[in-house]
């Protein structure tokens, strides 16, 4: 158990990033709605929240694997950056093969890989500073969106790939990175407030409940001035759902872009300021309660979910593949096949963090940073000393 509560590692934000996971896979196992119309309890809970702390969490993780609080300068900082364009690379690699599977889950590592190399050069910034870009992203980023997207055809649903990768993971693809970097600044700001305490944990979750609860306000209020949803126009091709069923489970990632009321939306995967903003403060919420939870209950009943947290890659790898159309592994109840999961997962990263270290993707990572740390003349440890979170 040493492994995975080492003195090193912020336990909250492994349960916290365990907690997105299972999110993650509620959203891609549960349909969006009940045979009655209603929207499905995982989706009302998860939708576009699970995968905003998936993508919160991994500012926080490189905020503290270049720092934490105090970033690197000079050669260890230029070794960091290093690092994590090589797990970039990997995660790039993984993600694009993944998407050749024929799974329902629209994979995420692509696009994680391309925020991965957006952060190299802020490694080095402040929080204070972050903060503001954080803010500057979620205002500008989703009306540089829409003003890009307007003369392109809409995009298709689907995983990216072709001559067009590269404006289907930037632009276009259902988690893209120009609205998305707003997760990755934030998490680099909390990253640098160093997570540790009492107090910061406390501020974190009050300044995100305060922010998700304002964006929803101030979305309803917005857009109730422009008419409301049926003032919306739902251009032909471009939303999958009714007006009203895609405001409550969520669009694919953009907004349409035949009017731009659509800006004043909140739904998740929208990519607007108010869903940016709302998703940011949830995940602030989960993260801070998450580092509290951590604090007060023993640590070793937080080993489960730690475990999974701090292997999240290798898990997603295989929660994708089990999702395949003929994989051997599905199961026709829902509510089971969810369970079956989380289950595994757990027993799973239980007992690989306690008997063999790091999951296998997470050691493949963590040997390419390394060894282009040690390339790049940083330092040449077994594991940077602020990435032991």
């Amino acid at each position: 158990m040493l492994r995975v509560l080492s003195s090193g590692r912020l336990v909250g934000v492994d349960v916290a990033r365990a907690l997105a996971l299972v999110g993650m896979a509620a959203t891609h196992i549960f349909p969006g709605f009940e045979p009655d119309g209603e929207l499905h309890a995982s989706h009302a809970v998860a939708s576009g929240r699970a995968s905003a702390l998936f993508a919160v969490l991994a500012g926080v993780g490189l905020a503290l694997a270049s720092g934490g609080r105090h970033p690197l300068r000079g050669r260890a900082l230029r070794a960091a950056r290093v690092g994590v364009v090589a797990r970039a690379g990997l995660l790039l690699a993984v993600g694009l093969l993944l998407g050749r599977v024929e799974s329902p889950p629209l994979v995420i590592l692509a696009y994680y890989a391309l925020l991965f190399l957006v952060a190299v050069p802020f490694l080095g910034l402040q929080a204070r500073t972050l903060a503001v870009l954080a803010v500057a992203s979620a205002v500008l980023a989703p009306v540089a969106s829409q003003l890009l997207r307007a003369p392109l055809d809409p995009p298709v649903v689907d995983e990216p790939g072709g001559g067009d990768l590269l404006v289907d993971l930037f632009l276009t693809g259902t988690y893209p990175v120009l609205t998305w970097t707003a997760y990755l600044f934030a998490g680099l700001a909390l990253g640098r407030t160093g997570l540790t305490g009492w107090l910061t944990p406390i501020r974190v979750a009050v300044v995100g409940a305060a922010l998700a609860l304002g964006a929803k306000a101030a979305s309803a209020v917005l857009l109730s001035a422009v008419g409301g949803s049926d003032r919306l126009d739902a251009a032909e091709g471009e939303l999958l759902l009714p007006v009203d069923a895609a405001l409550r489970s969520g669009l694919f990632g953009v907004t349409p872009t035949a009017d731009w009321r659509w800006l004043t939306v909140s739904a998740p995967h929208s990519g607007t300021t108010f869903d940016l903003a709302h998703t940011i403060g949830t995940s602030m919420v989960v993260l801070g309660g998450c580092l509290l939870l951590a604090r007060l209950v023993p640590r070793v009943a937080l080993v489960p979910l730690a475990a999974v947290g701090s292997m999240t890659f290798t898990l997603y790898t295989l929660h994708v593949l089990a999702l395949a159309q003929d994989s051997p592994l599905l199961l026709d109840d829902r509510a089971q096949l969810w369970w079956a999961h989380v289950v595994v997962a757990l027993v799973l990263a239980t007992g690989w963090r306690t008997t063999l270290g790091r999951g296998p993707l997470e050691a493949v990572a963590a040997w390419l940073d390394r060894t282009a740390r040690r390339l790049a003349g940083g330092r040449t440890g077994r594991e940077p000393v602020a990435s032991r979170r």
